[in-house]
């Protein structure tokens, strides 16, 4: 299986996309904390169908409309990441969800009495599908905006862009 990447030029900057071919498997701004290492593996190639899906949702995006479907994405991470991604793609467009109710709706999942918000973080933080699953839209319970591995500022206009409530 090859494995392909594409760049992205965002009006808060440069994206890089990575592909299985069939689905996006990453899609991070340049230099954000938890930036991949890239091996000489992956191909450059802008045509693979599901590239061309994902740089029309960003352009819809970043022209403040909601861009509806996602491109097909492959999320791997440990089974906990991935219910915590899964409850990220639930959030709408416009809306936020704060760690805490995050963390609520992981322990009932698994039968729990309780779950650490700060476990959430984790795995809000180590999302590899930016703005498509959408870890910007998690904020702290009193509304107040916290880390982003794109960086708070971005994570700011990413919410602006959505005309998303949030106080600072």
């Amino acid at each position: 299986m090859n494995l392909y990447l594409c760049k992205y030029v965002s009006p808060l900057g440069d994206i890089t996309m990575a592909s299985d071919g069939e689905a996006l498997t990453g899609l991070w701004f340049d230099g954000q904390k938890y930036f991949p290492q890239l091996s000489s593996e992956y191909i450059f190639d802008y045509n693979i169908p599901v590239f061309i899906q994902a740089r029309k949702w960003l352009d819809a995006y970043f022209r403040g409309i909601n861009p509806g479907e996602i491109p097909p994405i492959h999320l791997k991470g440990s089974s906990f990441r991935i219910l915590v991604w899964d409850i990220l793609q639930a959030v709408p467009y416009g809306k936020s969800i704060t760690y805490s109710d995050i963390a609520r709706q992981i322990a009932i999942k698994m039968r729990i009495s309780k779950m650490s918000a700060q476990a959430v973080g984790g795995a809000v933080s180590h999302n590899p599908i930016s703005i498509i699953v959408p870890c910007h839209r998690v904020i702290g319970v009193k509304g107040d905006l916290t880390g982003y591995a794109g960086g708070l500022q971005r994570k700011i206009e990413l919410l602006r862009i959505e005309h998303t409530d949030f106080l600072m």
